[in-house]
């Protein structure tokens, strides 16, 4: 009687594993909850790659596979959403060369330019609230920064610069004349301070010693520094840290707790984030932290402290595509913009690009790119309903054009894939353990 009743409970135990796990992948599955804001209720965290490892999908892996070995790619992550139902996420390569750890759904990557989509998204989320205009001035004394600090202005048609022109890369100031977040040591001697400089103090100088390259309005010109000046525009609005309005007031409503502002500084990372490589012969360069001292571009080349809202955040592609799934115009998940915001934010005027992303078209794919050395990041909503995120901790001397060779890798994997799972990894719930007898 004793080995029956032992056997009994062990069919039971089986039923039991099992059950859960296939309600955790129904679409019935329980949502994670939300009373707890830390970063282990984050949905990259309850996630494997095994729960991506399906048989439709395997063969299609090789596209990914080859991709990483002709670019030498040392780590990858790949998240794939299908009508706002997350249906893969999957690591690919290592964490680091120096002792291999297999990427994985929890690590995180930074994602350089993608920021830009976050930061607009809080823009226009105050701008809906009416606290704040798009075309409310900037500078000068009637403008949104007009703390004392900022009223030396060199060039007066900076007064005329709007929130808009700033959220499309309009304001007037172009790369070719040098991106202020990236020239630390201009900075540095023209305001007579140290390393490493300032948000605040990159803003002075840019106003008291630059002049501007076009009216403002007049055309798009990509501008890190015009997003980085965005950072600090919510921060007078809310009188809230940048980082700080983005997660609790965007980030955590939408049960996404696993995204920072990260760190250039090699010592200084989260600990499930991966290390950073470069394929670039030019590796080295002087340290925007330390004045004289010579770094990997990649650990010090670049301050993330001002660079900020332009291009400071990590993330995992889960969380981005739970992110995007709010901000699409789609109806499955219930957007945190109107559908007139969203528009806005995607349309597009001759010369004037869209808010927030890289590029829109006209059957409905928007794409925001990233790229920073050490970093590619690639996101995509397409038109088909079929959204994906690609980061990799790798990049090369192809800069800003990788993430085309990005696009083309994600859409021949995908075309590949004959069938996908009609489960959404969103609502994935970790099996409970099992009970002792």
């Amino acid at each position: 009687m004793v080995q029956k009743s032992t056997f009994k409970k062990i069919i039971i135990i089986v039923i039991v594993f099992f059950a859960e796990i296939f309600i955790s992948l129904s679409d019935r599955a329980v949502t994670i909850g939300t009373s707890e804001t830390s970063n282990e209720m984050a949905i990259s965290r309850k996630l494997n790659n095994q729960l991506s490892s399906y048989q439709s999908v395997r063969k299609a892996e090789g596209e990914i596979n080859d991709f990483m070995k002709k670019w030498d790619i040392t780590g990858a992550s790949v998240a794939i959403m299908k009508d706002e139902r997350l249906i893969y996420a999957k690591g690919f390569g290592s964490t680091k060369k120096e002792s291999f750890e297999q990427v994985k759904p929890m690590h995180l990557f930074r994602i350089a330019s993608v920021s830009k989509l976050i930061t607009s998204t809080a823009i226009m989320q105050l701008a809906e609230e009416d606290q704040l205009a798009l075309d409310q001035e900037v500078f000068g004394e009637d403008g949104i920064l007009n703390q004392q600090k900022y009223l030396s202005i060199k060039d007066q048609r900076v007064k005329n610069i709007t929130i808009y022109h700033l959220l499309t890369h309009s304001a007037g100031w172009s790369k070719s004349s040098g991106d202020p977040v990236f020239m630390p040591y201009s900075v540095m001697k023209k305001m007579n301070v140290s390393l490493p400089v300032d948000l605040e103090t990159t803003i002075e100088y840019t106003l008291q010693h630059r002049t501007l390259d076009f009216e403002p309005g007049s055309k798009s010109s990509y501008s890190n520094f015009g997003y980085a000046v965005l950072g600090k525009v919510i921060e007078k609005i809310t009188g809230m840290g940048y980082e700080n309005y983005v997660v609790t007031q965007i980030l955590n409503p939408l049960d996404i707790y696993d995204m920072h502002l990260g760190s250039t500084n090699r010592n200084i990372k989260f600990s499930n984030e991966v290390n950073y490589y470069s394929n670039s012969p030019f590796k080295k360069v002087y340290s925007s932290l330390n004045e004289n001292e010579i770094v990997l571009r990649q650990y010090g080349g670049n301050n993330f402290q001002v660079l900020g809202a332009a291009g400071a955040w990590v993330a995992t592609p889960a969380e981005l595509l739970k992110f995007l799934a709010h901000i699409d115009g789609n109806m499955n998940k219930k957007d945190i913009l109107s559908r007139e915001t969203i528009k806005t934010m995607v349309n597009t005027q001759p010369g004037i690009g869209p808010i927030g992303w890289i590029r829109t078209d006209e059957k409905g794919a928007w794409i925001r790119t990233g790229t920073l050395t050490g970093t590619s990041a690639l996101l995509k909503k397409g038109a088909d309903g079929i959204s994906w995120v690609m980061l990799l901790n790798t990049s090369n001397t192809m800069r800003h054009d990788f993430t085309d060779n990005i696009n083309t890798v994600m859409t021949d994997f995908i075309e590949k894939v004959d069938y996908w799972p009609v489960y959404d990894l969103f609502n994935y719930k970790e099996p409970s353990p099992l009970y002792a007898y």
